[in-house]
Protein backbone atom coordinates (compact mmCIF):
# COMPACT_ATOMS: atom_id res chain seq x y z
CA UNK A 1 0.00 0.00 0.00
CA UNK A 2 2.90 2.21 0.56
CA UNK A 3 4.85 2.40 -2.70
CA UNK A 4 1.08 3.15 -4.10
CA UNK A 5 0.32 5.80 -1.91
CA UNK A 6 4.22 7.30 -2.83
CA UNK A 7 3.06 7.08 -6.27
CA UNK A 8 -0.46 8.73 -5.71
CA UNK A 9 1.29 11.49 -4.08
CA UNK A 10 3.81 12.00 -6.61
CA UNK A 11 1.16 12.25 -9.48
CA UNK A 12 -1.02 14.78 -7.52
CA UNK A 13 2.22 16.63 -6.64
CA UNK A 14 3.14 16.74 -10.74
CA UNK A 15 -0.29 18.38 -11.43
CA UNK A 16 -0.44 20.92 -9.12
CA UNK A 17 3.03 22.23 -10.86
CA UNK A 18 1.98 22.05 -14.00
CA UNK A 19 -1.29 24.27 -13.13
CA UNK A 20 1.37 26.20 -11.68
CA UNK A 21 3.87 26.37 -14.59
CA UNK A 22 1.11 26.71 -17.16
CA UNK A 23 -1.14 28.88 -15.71
CA UNK A 24 1.73 31.01 -13.87
CA UNK A 25 1.15 34.11 -11.93
CA UNK A 26 -1.51 35.65 -15.13
CA UNK A 27 -4.29 32.84 -13.10
CA UNK A 28 -7.28 35.28 -12.93
CA UNK A 29 -10.81 34.77 -11.92
CA UNK A 30 -12.03 34.93 -15.57
CA UNK A 31 -10.48 32.07 -16.53
CA UNK A 32 -11.45 30.34 -13.93
CA UNK A 33 -15.36 30.80 -15.00
CA UNK A 34 -15.67 34.33 -13.36
CA UNK A 35 -19.09 35.60 -15.21
CA UNK A 36 -19.20 40.06 -14.77
CA UNK A 37 -22.49 39.85 -16.54
CA UNK A 38 -23.63 37.37 -13.75
CA UNK A 39 -21.80 39.42 -10.60
CA UNK A 40 -23.59 42.78 -12.33
CA UNK A 41 -27.28 40.41 -12.23
CA UNK A 42 -26.62 39.64 -8.53
CA UNK A 43 -26.19 43.22 -7.54
CA UNK A 44 -29.73 44.41 -9.33
CA UNK A 45 -32.50 45.72 -7.57
CA UNK A 46 -36.14 44.08 -8.33
CA UNK A 47 -38.73 45.96 -8.00
CA UNK A 48 -42.09 43.87 -8.54
CA UNK A 49 -45.02 46.14 -9.65
CA UNK A 50 -48.45 44.63 -9.54
CA UNK A 51 -51.95 46.29 -10.93
CA UNK A 52 -55.25 45.02 -12.76
CA UNK A 53 -55.90 46.95 -15.17
CA UNK A 54 -54.97 46.43 -19.18
CA UNK A 55 -51.86 47.78 -20.56
CA UNK A 56 -53.27 50.09 -22.86
CA UNK A 57 -54.76 52.38 -20.04
CA UNK A 58 -53.51 55.25 -19.15
CA UNK A 59 -52.47 52.99 -15.66
CA UNK A 60 -51.06 50.61 -17.48
CA UNK A 61 -49.16 52.88 -19.58
CA UNK A 62 -47.85 55.20 -16.97
CA UNK A 63 -46.61 51.89 -14.91
CA UNK A 64 -44.50 50.68 -18.24
CA UNK A 65 -43.23 54.87 -18.41
CA UNK A 66 -41.84 54.16 -14.70
CA UNK A 67 -39.97 51.20 -15.31
CA UNK A 68 -38.19 52.45 -18.26
CA UNK A 69 -37.63 55.78 -16.75
CA UNK A 70 -36.12 54.05 -13.89
CA UNK A 71 -34.18 51.63 -15.85
CA UNK A 72 -32.43 54.72 -18.01
CA UNK A 73 -32.19 56.86 -14.68
CA UNK A 74 -30.61 53.95 -12.66
CA UNK A 75 -27.88 52.58 -15.49
CA UNK A 76 -29.83 48.72 -15.43
CA UNK A 77 -29.12 48.74 -11.19
CA UNK A 78 -33.00 48.49 -10.98
CA UNK A 79 -35.28 46.39 -12.78
CA UNK A 80 -39.11 47.21 -12.59
CA UNK A 81 -40.82 43.95 -12.94
CA UNK A 82 -44.60 44.94 -14.13
CA UNK A 83 -47.31 42.46 -13.82
CA UNK A 84 -50.53 44.16 -15.65
CA UNK A 85 -54.29 42.65 -15.45
CA UNK A 86 -54.28 41.09 -12.40
CA UNK A 87 -51.78 38.17 -13.42
CA UNK A 88 -49.79 38.05 -10.17
CA UNK A 89 -52.38 40.12 -7.76
CA UNK A 90 -56.07 40.85 -7.86
CA UNK A 91 -57.50 43.93 -5.82
CA UNK A 92 -58.27 42.28 -2.84
CA UNK A 93 -54.89 40.09 -2.80
CA UNK A 94 -52.20 43.50 -4.28
CA UNK A 95 -52.69 45.46 -0.12
CA UNK A 96 -51.87 42.60 1.85
CA UNK A 97 -49.22 41.48 -0.46
CA UNK A 98 -47.43 44.93 -0.45
CA UNK A 99 -47.36 45.33 3.29
CA UNK A 100 -45.96 41.81 3.72
CA UNK A 101 -43.28 42.23 1.03
CA UNK A 102 -44.40 39.74 -1.34
CA UNK A 103 -44.26 42.72 -3.91
CA UNK A 104 -42.80 46.44 -3.59
CA UNK A 105 -45.38 48.34 -5.45
CA UNK A 106 -49.00 48.68 -5.98
CA UNK A 107 -51.47 51.25 -7.56
CA UNK A 108 -54.88 50.40 -5.84
CA UNK A 109 -57.87 52.79 -6.87
CA UNK A 110 -59.11 54.81 -4.27
CA UNK A 111 -62.24 52.65 -3.03
CA UNK A 112 -59.63 49.35 -2.50
CA UNK A 113 -57.71 51.93 0.96
CA UNK A 114 -61.16 53.42 2.37
CA UNK A 115 -62.17 49.84 3.11
CA UNK A 116 -59.16 50.22 5.98
CA UNK A 117 -57.92 53.17 6.13
CA UNK A 118 -61.42 55.59 6.33
CA UNK A 119 -59.85 58.91 5.30
CA UNK A 120 -59.20 57.64 2.27
CA UNK A 121 -63.44 57.31 1.81
CA UNK A 122 -63.06 61.50 1.50
CA UNK A 123 -61.71 60.99 -2.49
CA UNK A 124 -64.77 58.81 -3.07
CA UNK A 125 -67.14 61.05 -2.25
CA UNK A 126 -70.20 61.98 -5.24
CA UNK A 127 -69.10 65.08 -7.17
CA UNK A 128 -66.24 65.60 -4.29
CA UNK A 129 -64.43 66.48 -7.37
CA UNK A 130 -66.28 68.95 -9.42
CA UNK A 131 -63.76 69.50 -12.12
CA UNK A 132 -59.90 68.66 -13.57
CA UNK A 133 -58.75 71.42 -11.31
CA UNK A 134 -59.59 70.57 -8.04
CA UNK A 135 -58.43 66.29 -9.52
CA UNK A 136 -55.13 68.78 -9.29
CA UNK A 137 -55.72 70.68 -6.17
CA UNK A 138 -56.31 67.94 -4.34
CA UNK A 139 -53.45 65.75 -6.03
CA UNK A 140 -50.53 68.25 -5.54
CA UNK A 141 -51.98 70.29 -1.99
CA UNK A 142 -52.35 69.93 1.39
CA UNK A 143 -55.16 66.96 1.00
CA UNK A 144 -53.06 64.92 -0.75
CA UNK A 145 -50.26 65.19 1.69
CA UNK A 146 -52.36 64.40 4.40
CA UNK A 147 -54.11 61.30 3.06
CA UNK A 148 -50.05 60.13 1.77
CA UNK A 149 -49.84 60.60 6.37
CA UNK A 150 -52.50 57.79 6.70
CA UNK A 151 -50.59 55.05 5.01
CA UNK A 152 -47.03 55.13 7.45
CA UNK A 153 -48.80 52.69 10.37
CA UNK A 154 -49.57 49.99 7.60
CA UNK A 155 -45.88 49.83 5.84
CA UNK A 156 -46.82 51.50 2.98
CA UNK A 157 -44.64 54.77 1.73
CA UNK A 158 -47.23 57.25 -1.01
CA UNK A 159 -45.36 58.07 -3.73
CA UNK A 160 -47.66 59.43 -5.96
CA UNK A 161 -51.05 60.37 -7.35
CA UNK A 162 -52.18 58.83 -11.13
CA UNK A 163 -55.53 59.81 -12.84
CA UNK A 164 -57.29 57.48 -14.80
CA UNK A 165 -60.48 60.19 -14.87
CA UNK A 166 -64.01 61.21 -13.78
CA UNK A 167 -66.47 58.12 -13.80
CA UNK A 168 -69.90 57.61 -16.38
CA UNK A 169 -72.24 55.80 -15.68
CA UNK A 170 -73.28 53.03 -18.25
CA UNK A 171 -77.00 50.88 -18.31
CA UNK A 172 -78.98 49.11 -20.82
CA UNK A 173 -81.23 51.84 -20.55
CA UNK A 174 -81.20 56.03 -19.95
CA UNK A 175 -80.05 56.99 -16.82
CA UNK A 176 -80.67 60.28 -16.57
CA UNK A 177 -82.45 61.63 -13.08
CA UNK A 178 -82.03 59.80 -9.63
CA UNK A 179 -85.81 58.16 -9.96
CA UNK A 180 -83.91 56.17 -13.01
CA UNK A 181 -81.63 54.27 -10.69
CA UNK A 182 -84.54 52.05 -8.87
CA UNK A 183 -83.65 48.66 -8.80
CA UNK A 184 -80.85 48.65 -11.09
CA UNK A 185 -78.29 46.33 -10.36
CA UNK A 186 -74.91 48.04 -10.80
CA UNK A 187 -71.24 46.89 -10.43
CA UNK A 188 -69.11 48.99 -8.52
CA UNK A 189 -65.72 48.57 -7.17
CA UNK A 190 -65.94 46.92 -3.33
CA UNK A 191 -66.29 49.91 -0.95
CA UNK A 192 -68.61 51.01 1.50
CA UNK A 193 -68.54 54.34 0.08
CA UNK A 194 -69.93 53.38 -3.32
CA UNK A 195 -72.14 50.84 -2.18
CA UNK A 196 -74.13 53.57 0.16
CA UNK A 197 -74.00 55.68 -2.81
CA UNK A 198 -76.11 53.52 -5.11
CA UNK A 199 -78.69 52.40 -2.39
CA UNK A 200 -79.21 56.01 -1.94
CA UNK A 201 -80.11 56.11 -5.60
CA UNK A 202 -81.84 53.25 -4.40
CA UNK A 203 -79.91 50.98 -6.77
CA UNK A 204 -78.41 47.43 -5.74
CA UNK A 205 -75.00 47.54 -6.23
CA UNK A 206 -72.97 44.92 -6.90
CA UNK A 207 -69.50 44.76 -6.21
CA UNK A 208 -67.04 42.52 -7.99
CA UNK A 209 -63.12 42.57 -9.22
CA UNK A 210 -62.80 44.98 -12.46
CA UNK A 211 -61.65 41.64 -14.77
CA UNK A 212 -65.07 39.93 -14.21
CA UNK A 213 -67.41 43.36 -14.86
CA UNK A 214 -67.36 42.57 -18.97
CA UNK A 215 -68.60 38.97 -18.50
CA UNK A 216 -71.20 40.13 -15.59
CA UNK A 217 -72.29 42.57 -18.29
CA UNK A 218 -72.86 40.41 -21.12
CA UNK A 219 -74.44 37.63 -19.16
CA UNK A 220 -76.78 39.86 -17.51
CA UNK A 221 -75.68 39.46 -14.13
CA UNK A 222 -75.89 43.31 -13.77
CA UNK A 223 -77.64 46.18 -15.07
CA UNK A 224 -75.11 48.56 -15.52
CA UNK A 225 -72.03 49.84 -13.65
CA UNK A 226 -69.43 52.82 -13.50
CA UNK A 227 -66.80 53.91 -15.42
CA UNK A 228 -64.35 55.79 -16.95
CA UNK A 229 -64.60 56.36 -20.73
CA UNK A 230 -61.04 55.14 -21.52
CA UNK A 231 -62.10 52.22 -19.42
CA UNK A 232 -65.63 51.70 -20.86
CA UNK A 233 -63.84 51.90 -24.46
CA UNK A 234 -60.42 49.62 -23.84
CA UNK A 235 -62.83 46.98 -22.31
CA UNK A 236 -65.20 47.33 -24.95
CA UNK A 237 -68.15 47.72 -22.69
CA UNK A 238 -69.56 49.70 -25.23
CA UNK A 239 -70.80 45.94 -26.98
CA UNK A 240 -72.57 44.42 -23.84
CA UNK A 241 -74.29 48.15 -22.51
CA UNK A 242 -76.75 50.48 -24.91
CA UNK A 243 -76.95 53.78 -22.84
CA UNK A 244 -74.11 56.18 -21.21
CA UNK A 245 -74.80 59.48 -19.66
CA UNK A 246 -71.92 61.56 -19.02
CA UNK A 247 -72.48 62.45 -15.20
CA UNK A 248 -68.78 62.86 -13.80
CA UNK A 249 -70.20 62.00 -10.49
CA UNK A 250 -66.80 60.43 -9.44
CA UNK A 251 -63.41 60.50 -10.06
CA UNK A 252 -61.25 57.02 -10.68
CA UNK A 253 -57.97 57.63 -9.28
CA UNK A 254 -55.35 55.87 -8.19
CA UNK A 255 -52.00 56.71 -5.73
CA UNK A 256 -48.93 54.75 -6.30
CA UNK A 257 -47.67 53.20 -3.10
CA UNK A 258 -44.08 51.14 -2.31
CA UNK A 259 -43.20 48.71 0.78
CA UNK A 260 -41.85 51.81 3.32
CA UNK A 261 -39.50 48.65 4.80
CA UNK A 262 -37.93 48.11 1.00
CA UNK A 263 -37.86 51.84 0.54
CA UNK A 264 -35.85 52.43 3.19
CA UNK A 265 -33.41 50.08 2.21
CA UNK A 266 -32.77 51.71 -0.97
CA UNK A 267 -29.41 53.14 -1.42
CA UNK A 268 -29.79 57.47 -1.65
CA UNK A 269 -28.97 58.02 -4.98
CA UNK A 270 -31.73 55.05 -6.05
CA UNK A 271 -34.40 56.30 -3.82
CA UNK A 272 -33.74 59.88 -5.93
CA UNK A 273 -33.56 58.08 -9.46
CA UNK A 274 -36.49 56.08 -8.47
CA UNK A 275 -38.51 59.78 -7.35
CA UNK A 276 -37.57 61.55 -10.65
CA UNK A 277 -38.90 58.63 -12.86
CA UNK A 278 -42.46 58.80 -11.06
CA UNK A 279 -42.58 62.78 -11.35
CA UNK A 280 -41.88 62.02 -15.21
CA UNK A 281 -44.06 59.06 -15.27
CA UNK A 282 -46.79 60.54 -13.16
CA UNK A 283 -47.08 63.79 -15.42
CA UNK A 284 -46.94 61.70 -18.40
CA UNK A 285 -50.43 59.30 -16.62
CA UNK A 286 -52.22 62.64 -15.47
CA UNK A 287 -51.74 64.31 -19.28
CA UNK A 288 -52.84 60.99 -21.03
CA UNK A 289 -55.44 60.31 -18.98
CA UNK A 290 -57.39 63.49 -19.84
CA UNK A 291 -56.27 63.48 -23.62
CA UNK A 292 -57.34 59.63 -23.96
CA UNK A 293 -60.56 60.19 -21.99
CA UNK A 294 -61.51 62.89 -24.43
CA UNK A 295 -60.28 61.22 -27.52
CA UNK A 296 -62.12 57.93 -26.81
CA UNK A 297 -64.80 59.65 -25.96
CA UNK A 298 -65.31 61.03 -29.81
CA UNK A 299 -64.20 57.90 -30.95
CA UNK A 300 -67.39 55.83 -29.21
CA UNK A 301 -69.40 58.77 -30.34
CA UNK A 302 -68.59 58.15 -33.88
CA UNK A 303 -69.16 54.36 -33.69
CA UNK A 304 -72.55 55.16 -32.62
CA UNK A 305 -72.71 51.43 -30.75
CA UNK A 306 -73.97 53.26 -27.46
CA UNK A 307 -76.31 56.21 -26.80
CA UNK A 308 -74.09 58.98 -25.26
CA UNK A 309 -76.18 61.71 -23.00
CA UNK A 310 -74.23 64.70 -21.85
CA UNK A 311 -75.63 65.47 -18.16
CA UNK A 312 -77.49 68.43 -17.94
CA UNK A 313 -76.96 71.23 -15.15
CA UNK A 314 -80.24 70.60 -14.01
CA UNK A 315 -79.55 66.58 -13.82
CA UNK A 316 -76.71 67.29 -11.94
CA UNK A 317 -77.89 69.42 -9.32
CA UNK A 318 -80.49 66.85 -8.51
CA UNK A 319 -77.90 63.81 -8.25
CA UNK A 320 -75.47 66.06 -5.75
CA UNK A 321 -79.01 66.76 -3.79
CA UNK A 322 -80.14 63.25 -3.89
CA UNK A 323 -76.20 62.33 -2.86
CA UNK A 324 -75.88 64.34 0.13
CA UNK A 325 -76.69 61.93 2.81
CA UNK A 326 -73.17 60.03 1.59
CA UNK A 327 -71.13 63.09 2.64
CA UNK A 328 -73.42 63.15 5.84
CA UNK A 329 -72.63 59.02 6.40
CA UNK A 330 -69.10 59.26 6.07
CA UNK A 331 -67.81 62.69 7.38
CA UNK A 332 -67.39 61.70 10.79
CA UNK A 333 -65.18 58.95 10.31
CA UNK A 334 -63.22 60.68 7.39
CA UNK A 335 -62.56 63.16 10.34
CA UNK A 336 -63.11 67.27 10.57
CA UNK A 337 -59.51 68.13 9.24
CA UNK A 338 -60.22 66.58 6.02
CA UNK A 339 -64.07 67.42 5.36
CA UNK A 340 -62.99 71.13 6.46
CA UNK A 341 -60.09 70.93 3.57
CA UNK A 342 -62.30 69.77 0.83
CA UNK A 343 -64.78 72.98 2.11
CA UNK A 344 -62.17 75.28 1.32
CA UNK A 345 -61.71 73.62 -1.80
CA UNK A 346 -65.10 74.30 -3.08
CA UNK A 347 -65.41 77.58 -1.42
CA UNK A 348 -62.30 78.91 -2.54
CA UNK A 349 -63.13 78.60 -6.41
Amino acid sequence: MKPFASIALFVLLGLVSAVAIGFGPDLSLTQWGYDEEQEKLSERIVIKFSHVVAENTPKGLAVDRFAQLVKTKTNGRVEVQVFANSTLHTEKTEIPALMNGEIQMIAPAFSHLSGTIPQWALLELPYVFRDQQDVENVFQGEIGRMLFATLDQSNMKGMAYWGNGFKQITANRPILMPNDFKGQRIRIIPSKVLDEQFRTLRALPVGSSFNDLYSMLASGEVDGEENTISNVYTKRLYQVQTNMTISNHNYLGYVVIMNQEFWNKLPADIQRDIEEALVEATRFNNALSVSMNENQLEKLKEMDTIDIHEQTQEERTAWRQALQPVYDKFAPSIGKPLMDKINELHQAR
